[in-house]
């Protein structure tokens, strides 16, 4: 029989915990919607006796999702248990999740107790959550390193006071797999009365074994698993629920397993939580990064343009991604050149494939990435030399302060010409792109700017990387220099010579349609 694995997750409790500033009420619930949509079973939400921000938030949530369980983090502590139902009333159905640790470590240093008073104390808590809800999960803190005769006493009681589901976390990311699976695999041989609760885990990333421990415990008949989107947590991160859905579904006959996950809705939702939470996806990251359906080898594009699944163990259209992506770089290959070119509408007739591919692997090997209007700028108008820049950055100065509007004046080089405009901008980058866009009068919209720094101390380098939109089409930019608004600056007139080049592109495709509709008709 194909088993469902519940899906929880916690990245509005323990993955705001790795975040620098607390998010708003209205951030919280425009992910909580995103979690909603992508069909989480259960979402933990907050610890609401932290603090009032913390149980408004919890309020406001489990007044607004109606789709999946809405749960709260509470100590085995009465006011917890009292503030976390308080905080969920508002629900229809809600969970509360209290824990309490259980490794001798944990006991001795931090409780000061014994085993015996932390079941009694687990114990009677679970009771008192009973009182309202039927549906209280237990924590047994630090379980991976909690002897196996100490972690079955605990579960067992805590099964017997009412406890519905029985989360076993990997507190600190310390186990292996293979002893993750077992320490599962135990519990039901040892517990006499495992079967009247669902066994979760919960996994930590610190040896990058969080997802390998989960799909381990499932293995062993975990059917919770505990996590979050992107893996965000603290320290070095939370079970990344992505992962985990993803292979579930994509080992399904091997595992006999199924979650009840939106998987349209999966990628959208790792957006949402990065963009919220500010915190950038890895471009290897699996499943979501934007290297995970990306292809840059000759032999892999030739191999994916053929079949995808000669390298493709899921489509991006499962997470919610329209296509593959092939990376043009000095590795691609011919055919991946020509797909390329007839995936823009031009036929291998309208230029010289040859020609073509020789100039892409000489500006390939220069640049790194090659773009498709830089494509199409080979093709058509043979250009890549700097020289050919339009757009030159000549001058620049900027006057910012807290308590002054950011003002740029900026010079620059178009052409035979050289223009000048003034502008005022929310901060200086901003200003210093409003003058630019006055003299340019383009109508570009910046979709993304991502800074980093090249090298380290005073001599370190800040390099910034631009996308625009522009009537359609999107252009990428990179500017590098000591001070960030002129890296910012050069990163824009990348962009607009890149535009420019697109232009130049179009009215040359256009002379050679005139031109070839004109030998035509005189064949006519």
């Amino acid at each position: 029989m194909n088993q469902q694995v519940i899906i929880f997750d916690t990245t509005l409790r323990d993955g705001e915990q790795a975040l620098q500033a607390s998010l708003s009420v209205k951030d919280k619930l425009q992910i909580a919607l995103a979690l909603e949509r992508m069909g989480v079973n259960v979402m933990e939400v907050g610890f609401p006796v932290s603090s009032p921000g913390d149980f408004e938030s919890v309020q406001t949530i489990a007044r607004n999702i109606k789709n999946s369980r809405v749960c709260a983090l509470a100590r085995c502590v009465e006011k917890d248990i009292d503030v976390a139902a308080e905080s969920l009333r508002v629900a229809d159905a809600f969970r509360i999740h209290t824990f309490i640790a259980t490794s001798p470590m944990h006991i001795a240093t931090k409780l000061r107790s014994t085993l015996d008073e932390v079941i009694e104390r687990a114990t009677y808590m679970i009771k008192r959550a009973r009182n309202y809800t039927d549906d209280v999960e237990f924590s047994c803190e630090d379980a991976g390193r909690t002897p196996i005769e100490d972690l079955s006493r605990v579960v067992e009681a805590a099964i017997n006071a009412g406890a519905r589901t029985i989360n076993i976390p990997d507190t600190v990311g310390y186990t292996m797999p293979h002893e993750f699976g077992n320490i599962i695999a135990s519990l039901y041989q040892r517990v006499p009365n495992i079967d009247k609760a669902i066994i979760s885990v919960h996994t930590h990333d610190d040896l990058g074994l969080a997802v390998g421990n989960a799909m381990a415990a499932v293995h062993a008949g975990a059917r919770q698993v505990e996590g979050t989107l992107n893996g965000i947590g603290e320290r070095a991160g939370n079970c990344s629920l992505e992962e985990v859905i993803m292979a579930i579904k994509v080992r399904s006959q091997l595992m006999n397993l199924h979650t009840s996950i939106n998987h349209q809705e999966i990628y959208r939702t790792s957006q949402i939580v990065s963009q919220i939470c500010n915190m950038p996806i890895p471009a290897n990251k699996a499943v979501v990064g934007s290297n995970a359906f990306a292809h840059s080898s000759g032999i892999h594009q030739d191999g994916v343009l053929k079949n995808r699944e000669n390298y493709e163990i899921m489509t991006p259209e499962s997470i919610g991604l329209k296509e593959v992506q092939l990376n043009l770089t000095s590795r691609s290959g011919r055919a991946a050149v020509k797909h390329r070119m007839e995936e823009m509408g031009y036929k291998e007739g309208d230029y010289n494939l040859d020609t073509l591919y020789a100039d892409f692997l000489k500006l390939a090997d220069k640049k790194g990435q090659v773009f498709d209007y830089d494509l199409e700028a080979l093709a058509f108008i043979n250009t890549q030399q700097e020289s050919s820049e339009f757009y030159r950055l000549d001058y620049f100065s900027v006057q910012s302060g807290s308590s002054v509007l950011a003002t740029a004046s900026v010079k620059l080089s178009c052409g035979e010409e050289t223009l000048s405009e003034a502008a005022t901008g929310n901060g200086p980058v901003d200003a210093v792109y409003q003058a630019i866009n006055r003299i340019t009068g383009y109508p570009i919209t910046l979709v993304k700017y991502q800074l980093s720094a090249k090298g380290q101390g005073k001599e370190a380098l800040g390099q910034v990387d631009i996308v625009v939109e522009y009537q359609g089409r999107r252009f990428h930019g990179v500017g590098l220099a000591t001070d960030i608004v002129e890296s910012s600056a050069n990163a824009m007139v990348n962009v607009l010579n890149n535009i420019k080049r697109a232009q130049l592109v179009e009215k040359e495709v256009q002379r050679l349609q005139q031109h070839n509709k004109h030998n035509s008709q005189e064949t006519v």
